[in-house]
């Protein structure tokens, strides 16, 4: 089977074409191409359009941030230290807190060996500082830096992370906190958790061989054994992490195969099951508990033990208050959550959906012993809420309108031949969908595969059918389609693509690209 190239392979050959003006094309629906000296009508990412669009935003205070991207060694807890690259020397990096309205300039200093970038997750900024190589900016070169500096517009829970290779499955992401200035909510406490599925340094893997396992073939005839030494998931059939194998028994909330790496361990806050993190409060705290995925391939199914979750957020915007045991997050997805602490030692759990293992942080309000560490909570046995369960808040739904425009994302490719895509093509930065500011945009995500894609759109929130949440990462099931709506109010050249950071590493992205 043909090998696919490599994406920073894609992006750096096509680094300066893709930044340029493209050829118009006057159907709806139909991608343009920019040609080689990047002339056309699409705006540019530093251009008028974009500069105009930051300036009508508000730019209070500035908060200024100094990140290091360095290669290190990590302690994951139970003897579990691991050779990977991060932002400082732990894991997550360190939380980045913002105020709406506010202004944030971020210098990132890439201390690796390879070049970098940002993406800030989910946020509404101006489109050259959206941290995409070849799309939005120039990679940051080893022994280089690079000051991200743009207003922040939206209060929410954010998360940020490179966009250059198959960086993201290494140790290099944190949690991006807008606050409110004027915070409805009303809690004592507030709690991030970040959850990551985990194979880099272990046993000599890193993301780039597994891709190449993955390139190879999968072997769909394995199963998940036992565990490793933390009890926290199997290898599978294959005899290192990540070797392509069924990695567990599937799931049908996703509509069956759950994920097509096997990762040797699952954290929340960068820890293993076995040494968790404890969150400390007293019985009868209002916490706010803000959840982020980073995993690669990965999407957990979380509970609190002993508790009811309500959820207020999803991606950072509002919904009608809902009350659940268990909730669903796919790669990328967000979710806020309001618990009321009992009294007592309480196992926040994620299950590995449809895999081998589990994370889990422990809530203590009491002297005690906590729960052992293969404890599942019967909270997770049932259907978890996912996001087309809830509704968006009155604050934040779309005006009704009807689109003027509608754009068809073909989800293509196979597990077999693992040639991930989008319209049947692996990600040219050149090929983009137009959009006109102003227009209402309808984008239909076709998924044709057998396998579910929680698909992302830079630099906007799109509204789920129905009245549904705003978000900006939705999941899409096999074999079904998705209509999701955007107000095209934030020019440049936007990706869409899945957040299985193995099938967009494969091809599965594409730009919108706004008409200048």
């Amino acid at each position: 089977m043909r090998s696919l190239p490599a994406r920073r392979t894609v992006l750096g050959a096509a680094a300066l074409a893709a930044t340029g003006l493209t050829a118009g094309c006057a159907e709806r629906g139909r991608p343009d191409t920019a040609d080689a000296e990047g002339t056309g009508g699409h705006v540019r990412p530093d251009g008028p359009e974009v500069r105009a669009a930051e300036a009508r935003r508000p730019h209070g205070r500035t908060r200024r941030v100094r990140l290091t991207a360095t290669r290190t060694r990590l302690a994951l807890g139970s003897g579990v230290t691991v050779p990977t690259w991060a932002y400082g020397n732990r894991i997550p990096g360190q939380e980045v807190r913002a105020t709406a309205g506010g202004t944030l300039e971020v210098t990132l200093a890439n201390h690796l060996p390879a070049a970098t970038s940002v993406h800030w997750h989910g946020l509404a900024l101006r489109n050259d500082m959206d941290g995409v190589p070849g799309l939005t900016q120039r990679e940051i070169r080893p022994g280089a830096d690079f000051t991200y500096r743009f207003a922040v517009p939206d209060p929410g829970t954010y998360w940020f992370h490179p966009h250059s290779g198959l960086q993201r499955d290494r140790g290099l992401y944190a949690p991006l906190i807008v606050e409110d200035p004027r915070e409805p909510l009303r809690y004592d406490k507030e709690w991030v958790v970040v959850l990551d599925d985990w194979l880099d340094g272990v046993d000599g893997a890193t993301p780039e061989t597994v891709l190449a396992a993955l390139h190879r073939g999968m072997d769909h005839g394995g199963g998940a054994d036992g565990g490793d030494g933390d009890g926290t998931g199997g290898h599978g059939s294959g005899d290192a992490p990540g070797m392509p194998g069924m990695p567990g028994t599937g799931s049908p909330v996703l509509g069956g195969d759950a994920g097509d790496v096997d990762y040797p361990h699952h954290l929340v806050n960068g820890r293993t099951r076995t040494d968790p993190e404890t969150f400390r409060a007293k019985p009868g705290d209002r916490i706010r508990i803000r959840l982020i995925n980073a995993g690669g391939d990965t999407a957990y199914r979380v509970a609190l033990g002993g508790h009811r979750m309500t959820v207020t957020h999803t991606d950072g915007y509002p919904v009608g208050h809902t009350a659940t045991d268990a909730l669903l997050l796919g790669m990328g997805e967000r979710y806020d959550v309001l618990v009321t602490a009992g009294d007592g030692v309480f196992p926040l759990t994620a299950l590995a959906e449809g895999k081998q293992g589990t994370a889990r942080a422990l809530l203590r309000t009491a002297p005690g012993a906590a729960p052992p560490a293969a404890a599942r909570p019967e909270e997770l046995s049932g259907t978890p809420l996912t996001a087309g369960r809830l509704t968006a808040a009155d604050a934040v739904r779309l005006a009704p309108r009807k689109p003027d425009r509608t754009v068809t994302l073909r989800l293509t490719g196979s597990m077999a031949r693992y040639d991930w895509g989008i319209g049947g093509r692996q990600y040219d930065p050149r090929r983009r969908h137009p959009v006109t500011a102003g227009e209402r945009v309808r984008l239909r995500f076709v998924n044709t595969t057998g396998m579910w894609h929680p698909m992302h759109l830079h630099g906007h929130t799109f509204a789920l059918p129905d009245g549904g949440p705003r978000k900006d990462t939705a999941i899409v099931l096999p074999g079904r389609t998705l209509e999701v709506d955007f107000d095209a109010d934030n020019p440049g050249l936007w990706l869409v693509h899945c957040h299985n950071v193995y099938h967009s590493g494969s091809g599965m992205m594409t730009v919108l690209g706004y008409r200048g």
